[in-house]
């Protein structure tokens, strides 16, 4: 006798194998979107460069590795958001965050502070302004380099930074504009792209402005149609409404700045007009104060004061491509609840100008950043 055996499955089999397969796939997701979460969130996230205010050091098209661990962790502003995305998604009215619940600042403890030289991942302090109204955690992030700490004295003269008097160490690739002249002749262009020289303009036969290296300056010199390579300085006393503090009575500009003492925490500073010009911002819009100013007198959360005593420590954040780099010099000191992480290495790197064959910077990738 002939027997037939049936292993077809059952319409219930069937369907609760589906969702058995399915339901495997749902708690994949999900725990793939929590382990990454923690990481971004603990270890280390990854961050891509959109413009040139570090060119030089860091290039449009670099992919980093951002340590979390170096300064400490920082936890959540606003837990609930979705993963991955920005704050906003088309417009400023679809948010990926929900600010109903908001928590305070608090930073697992880390490796070291931020030291001055690092190039720090941060929050724009500038979107602290009630115009943009976000948390600090979604607020732009941004990448420069620290100059100064909590308690420096910050002082640029003729483009060169000193920190507490001393002139502070320039980074390597750090690069700035000169007027450059020749005796009339062309500059190959292939000199532009060697020495990582970027002309912004050519004012007459034999003068350019450019966007030049420091480490290039050296070699650009000797070629022997190059007359002279004059650096393009703002004057000191010339006043740039655009600069912090904006304010006519400090006449400071991009190239002649300060002296400013960055805030620290602990520190109490004496209230005066002088001061509130300085401080103010970082008293009301980074540390949540009320502040008036009202015949000549400072009132805090209604008080009237005489002293302020700091709750945070502040930076100072500066692009190392010097005059193509909105930073500090611009929107001020950095709060430490802005700082996100310190950049450690380039992972990969594309060149949107190159051809299909030199579209990836292969010399970049897994390049430690300092």
């Amino acid at each position: 006798m002939n027997m037939k055996w049936n292993f077809k499955r059952s319409p219930k089999e069937t369907d609760k194998a589906k969702k058995s397969a399915a339901r495997e796939w749902l708690n994949a997701i999900v725990f793939a979107v929590v382990v990454s979460t923690i990481v971004r969130g603990l270890l280390f996230s990854a961050y891509a460069i959109p413009s040139g205010s570090m060119e030089g050091t860091l290039l449009t098209g670099d992919y980093l590795f951002v340590s979390k661990i170096s300064y400490g962790p920082r936890m959540p502003f606003t837990p609930v958001a979705v993963p991955f995305l920005e704050s906003t998604i088309t417009s400023d009215s679809i948010k990926t965050y929900w600010d109903g619940i908001k928590l305070p600042y608090y930073r697992l403890p880390g490796v070291s502070e931020v030291k001055k030289g690092d190039i720090v991942v941060f929050n724009k302090p500038e979107e602290a302004d009630p115009a943009y109204n976000r948390p600090v955690d979604v607020r732009t992030n941004l990448i420069k380099r620290c100059q100064a700490t909590p308690g420096d004295r910050l002082e640029i003269k003729n483009a060169q930074v000193y920190i507490n008097g001393k002139p502070a160490p320039n980074a390597e690739k750090q690069q700035t504009s000169y007027t450059v002249t020749t005796d009339g002749s062309t500059i190959n262009p292939r000199v532009f792209t060697d020495l990582h020289i970027e002309p912004l303009q050519q004012t007459d036969v034999a003068t350019w402005v450019m966007i030049i290296p420091q480490a290039s300056l050296a070699t650009l010199k000797g070629y022997s149609n190059i007359k002279s390579i004059v650096p393009v300085i703002e004057a000191a006393g010339q006043y740039d409404p655009a600069v912090f503090p904006h304010d006519e009575r400090f006449k400071w500009n991009a190239d002649n700045f300060g002296p400013l003492v960055m805030p620290k925490r602990g520190i109490t500073i004496a209230l005066n007009d002088s001061t509130m010009t300085l401080y103010r911002r970082a008293i009301e819009l980074y540390e949540n104060n009320k502040v008036e100013q009202k015949g000549g007198k400072v009132f805090i959360n209604g008080k009237e004061s005489n002293a302020y005593t700091f709750k945070m420590n502040y930076y100072w954040m500066m692009g190392d491509n010097r005059h193509n780099s909105l930073d500090a010099r611009f929107w001020g000191y950095v709060p430490e609840d802005h700082i996100i992480g310190k950049a450690m290495i380039t992972f990969f790197s594309t060149d949107s100008e190159g051809n299909l064959l030199h579209k990836i910077r292969w010399n970049r990738i897994l390049r430690s950043i300092n």
